[in-house]
């Protein structure tokens, strides 16, 4: 392995070191707005965010139905699923990278839409 792909490593291991169950959203946000500028995926727009979140929420579904019985699936590609927590972060990275791009604060956008959610009657 070359050194700037060693030192790439490292320095991503590093940024993880940071992470703990005390980091903010803000925090994480920030994280994967860093990280993903290393692994080379600075340049996607929200189109190519998108497209990746709906594949990632696809593959939620395959790890939600290898887990549940009562659906038919494809056993012999059962070990290519991941587990559902893999996928739920998946899901989670992704959708924090799409509003990096979009430069929407995720937990500002969560905050006010629970706020309008509150109002709202639920039956």
């Amino acid at each position: 392995m070359d050194n700037r792909k060693m030192n790439t490593i490292k320095t991503q291991k590093e940024l993880l070191q940071n992470v703990s169950k005390e980091t903010s959203v803000n925090q994480l946000q920030e994280y994967f707005k860093l990280v993903l500028e290393i692994r080379g995926f600075g340049n996607q727009t929200a189109k190519d965010k998108m497209l990746l979140l709906m594949e990632e929420v696809g593959e939620l579904a395959k790890a939600l139905r290898k887990e549940d019985y009562s659906f038919t699936i494809d056993q012999t590609k059962i070990n290519n699923y991941e587990t559902i927590e893999s996928e739920i972060a998946d899901v989670g990275i992704v959708l924090i990278s799409l509003c990096n791009v979009l430069k929407i604060n995720f937990f500002d956008a969560i905050i006010e839409k629970e706020k309008k959610n509150t109002e709202r009657t639920w039956t």
